[in-house]
């Protein structure tokens, strides 16, 4: 999502929270490597991904009038992340947080 290379600069995140799925907690395949801000924004459902790994932003972000939204976060809506070579996301963690924490989602 956000092109970072240093590793330093990046979290292994959950697609479907520990705390929701003990079973899956370890699964490579609930995973997404994202940066710190990325990693927060999904988290907390500001942003989620399509079944063909495009990001889709809020429409909460949408109405911010910050520059860094603006700039860093709005550009990502429609973009497709690069997946891993490896244990890409399964589509049914991706369609939980779309369907669970995406705030554009939640009932």
């Amino acid at each position: 999502m956000s092109g970072l290379s240093e590793p330093r600069l990046l979290i292994a995140s959950h697609i479907v929270p520990w705390s929701r799925d003990k079973a899956n907690r370890l699964n490579p395949s609930n995973g997404l490597c994202l940066s710190a801000i990325h990693d927060k924004a999904f988290d907390k459902g500001l942003i989620t991904l399509t079944d063909d790994f495009k990001i889709v932003v809020s429409e909460e972000l949408k109405r911010r009038k910050e520059a860094f939204v603006i700039e860093v976060l709005l550009p990502l809506d429609g973009s497709t992340i690069e997946p891993p070579e490896r244990f890409a996301p399964q589509a049914e963690f991706i369609a939980w947080h779309r369907n669970e924490l995406f705030l554009d989602n939640r009932k």
